[in-house]
């Protein structure tokens, strides 16, 4: 039994944010009706890389919901829409403010049609606001929303955060807007709207960026992969590589003075606290990065973690899917689809005792349900879908 079984929810969105958010809530139960346009479906299913003729980034954020076409773009799907509606607990959409509006299918609609009904909307910019009309992509997101501004080498440009934190994010806060939304309505029967803006989200995130921001009156910058208030928290090279090292608090400094042989450091007025340790890091990293380079990362690990001192390697990708506690965990899981075959991706990350969510149907092919779905939500007959077909309403 999952946590969320019986929750039906219409799904509309496409690409990342919307379809993550989707994901979230079907792995942990709800059944999620991806509704594509006939033809070329999500867009995403046209993203590398391909097994076969098959989106791997598709599947991998598609996994256990069901697919069926609809052409909004006709009234009669749109009819469709709204009863399926009546039989529904959440409507996910992600498109520009203003579409569903048009398509006559917009939150004043819809709770019309069910008064309980939970519309979830992530955007770009949210449906408020100057820039509300503004088209938003993951990398706009990051740049305007400030991550990019404190993401990268100390004293370099800006960059974006290697994965696209700025749909994932937004799609995450969208669940956890419907979850509250659901809470609501079993305590008082009332749907509501959500909206989940991606500029928000990231301004959300960025935690004592602004609080620097703030106290200092200065903007941060770059600092690789040093932390801005936490000393010695930072990359060093070994001997063969490098390794992130955390020491919070004074007491772990103490203990890594000792590890890496220099005990004189414990006692140096510029380093005794953690704060001076920061404002004083320049000084103190040139004794850091000489003993590092002494041993190779495995060694340094073995020394560090025998201390209780917070530490790793630098993982790759090919390394992090292999890794045994990954493994243990069952972050990585495999899908049998029915056209590209065996296909790995992440599992989930929300380990539940009594109700565990899990990856249990692969992602669909475009319009794989859209008979399962009408019989089952609208009662139609195969003849009367079939005549849906002939009009090019799915």
């Amino acid at each position: 039994m999952k946590p969320l079984k019986d929750i039906v929810v219409l799904d509309l969105t496409r690409v990342l944010a919307g379809p993550y958010c989707a994901m979230v809530l079907a792995d942990y139960g709800c059944d999620v009706v991806k509704i594509e346009p006939p033809g070329e479906g999500d867009d995403s299913r046209a993203f590398g890389p391909f097994v076969g003729q098959e989106s791997a980034y598709f599947m991998s954020l598609n996994r256990n919901k069901r697919s069926m076409t609809l052409n909004l773009k006709k009234q009669e799907a749109r009819d469709l829409f709204k009863e399926m509606v009546k039989k529904a607990d959440v409507v996910l959409e992600n498109y520009r403010p203003g579409t569903m509006e048009k398509f006559g299918l917009g939150y004043d609609e819809l709770k019309t049609v069910n008064p309980q009904i939970i519309y979830a909307a992530c955007s770009g910019f949210g449906h408020t606001g100057p820039y509300a009309q503004k088209p938003g992509y993951d990398i706009l997101a990051q740049a305007m929303g400030g991550i990019m501004s404190i993401t990268g080498p100390e004293g370099g440009e800006p960059v974006r955060v290697g994965a696209s934190i700025g749909d994932i994010i937004a799609g995450l806060f969208t669940a956890i807007g419907v979850l509250m939304a659901l809470h609501h309505r079993t305590v008082t029967g009332e749907g509501q709207k959500i909206d989940v803006s991606m500029l928000d989200s990231q301004v959300a995130i960025l935690e004592n960026a602004i609080a620097r921001y703030f106290v200092s009156g200065s903007a941060p910058k770059p600092l690789g992969t040093r932390h801005p208030s936490i000393t010695p928290f930072d990359a060093f090279k070994s001997k063969d590589g490098s390794i992130i090292v955390g020491a919070g608090n004074d007491r772990l400094w103490e203990k890594l003075c000792d590890i890496i042989g220099c005990p004189e450091l414990k006692a140096d007025e510029r380093f005794k606290s953690n704060s001076q340790r920061t404002q004083n890091f320049q000084e103190l990293y040139p004794y850091l990065n000489d003993a590092f380079r002494a041993k190779t990362t495995a060694e340094w690990i073995i020394d560090l973690e025998a201390a209780g001192i917070p530490c790793g390697p630098i993982n790759p990708i090919d390394k992090v899917v292999a890794d045994p506690q990954v493994l243990c965990r069952e972050m990585i899981v495999e899908t049998d689809h029915p056209v590209a075959g065996p296909v790995k991706m992440a599992g989930v990350p929300i380990k539940m005792s009594a109700t565990p969510g899990g990856v249990d149907k692969p992602a669909p092919t475009l319009g794989q349900h859209s008979a399962e779905i009408l019989r089952e939500l609208l009662g139609l007959k195969p003849e009367e879908i079939e005549n849906l077909r002939k009009r090019q309403v799915l």
